[in-house]
């Protein structure tokens, strides 16, 4: 079965999505549009893409896909995924899913509705070290599960004259902002290793909101977060601390600590080592590296070689018309949301929401 593919959006698909397809036998890419129509352009050239649109309503109107993939500004994702749904292509979905959790129940219903496969660009979920934590977690290999701390710094804000001014990630109104950029992710993590989230407290703030556009000068207003931070109770009873800023002058990258009764997890991004220790042991290195990362024309680091991953279980899905096996369906996509939109809450009212 040759699968036939559509892509909105033209600079992270350009980067992951198009060269994880490439690697995949009879998938056949039909079209791809971008509001910047020398960006899909440039990515049909390249791709071998035979139609290049600036309006993504009309390309999915002139062709018949299997599978549309999203990759656009989060405010354009509820209105694409469902028009995709009721064109009868299954889809994925960049993460953060929607603007809200109101939105993300709309796109989950009629999903299911037409009985069509469904999946968030949360590619974390096919890392292997990633998926080893859930191994070791679920195995009990560091016994019963007290906290786990996560924390990431980056130095994308910190400089007021870092980004142009408009710049869609810097905007609430365009579903912008770490909480939606990591935040989701993050999210995700948390209930892939550990179950649902029960309540959730914290803080979502814009540290570096006058802001200077790095090409002309001109100043301007960043409206969506650069920095949040939240405490979790999972439903199990483990504690999760997350703190994200983007607003730092220097970055530290990502770095996860799981304390267990009778051990520790521990994984930093700046080298993807895992390092696991029961008590009284010293740390052993249980890295694994991922079968895809060698691949020719698959971009370095995590995000893009996951993605290869990701994009086999799906086609492999759709080809053998069965639920996927791996992966962030959007009723996952859903739960991080409403997890969301309950961190803006407390932030807002100072409190704990239960979930």
């Amino acid at each position: 079965m040759t699968i036939r593919v559509g892509i909105i959006g033209a600079s992270f698909a350009r980067e992951a999505y198009l060269p994880a397809l490439r690697t995949i036998d009879d998938v056949e890419l039909g079209g791809i549009a971008s509001a910047r129509i020398e960006s899909a352009r440039s990515a049909a050239g390249e791709f071998a893409i035979p139609h290049a649109y600036y309006d993504w309503e009309r390309m999915l109107g002139e062709h018949e896909f299997d599978l549309v993939c999203i990759a656009t500004p989060t405010v354009f994702h509820a209105p694409m995924t469902l028009a995709a749904l009721k064109a009868g292509a299954h889809v994925l979905c960049e993460k953060p899913m929607a603007m809200n959790s109101d939105e993300s129940a709309a796109m989950l219903e009629t999903a299911e509705t037409q009985g069509l496969l469904h999946i968030i660009g949360h590619e974390l979920r096919f890392n292997p070290n990633r998926r080893k934590i859930k191994s070791l977690l679920d195995s009990g290999a560091i016994g019963e599960l007290r906290h786990l701390n996560i924390q990431s710094v980056s130095a994308t804000w910190g400089d007021p004259a870092s980004r142009p001014a408009g710049d869609w990630w810097s905007r609430e109104e365009t579903g912008g902002g770490r909480l939606g950029a990591s935040g989701s992710h993050l999210i995700d993590l948390l209930r892939f290793w550990l179950g649902d989230i029960g309540a959730i407290s914290g803080q979502v703030a814009t540290m570096v909101p006058q802001r200077v556009d790095r090409d002309g000068g001109a100043a301007w207003l960043a409206t969506a977060d650069d920095q949040f931070s939240f405490t979790t109770e999972m439903r199990s009873g483990a504690l999760c601390s997350v703190f994200v800023s983007g607003a730092g002058r220097h970055g530290t990258g990502t770095q996860t600590q799981i304390y267990g009764s009778e051990g520790t997890i521990m994984l930093a991004d700046s080298d993807e080592k895992l390092l696991v220790a029961r008590a009284g042991e010293t740390f052993d290195d249980q890295s694994l590296r991922d079968r895809n990362a060698d691949l020719p024309g698959i971009g370095p680091g995590i995000w893009n070689v996951s993605f290869v991953a990701l994009m086999e279980e799906l086609t492999a899905a759709i080809r053998e018309g069965r639920p996927l096996a791996w992966g962030a369906s959007f009723a996952d996509g859903h739960q991080c949301q409403l997890a969301m939109d309950a961190l803006r809450r407390s932030s807002r009212e100072r409190r704990w929401i239960s979930l």
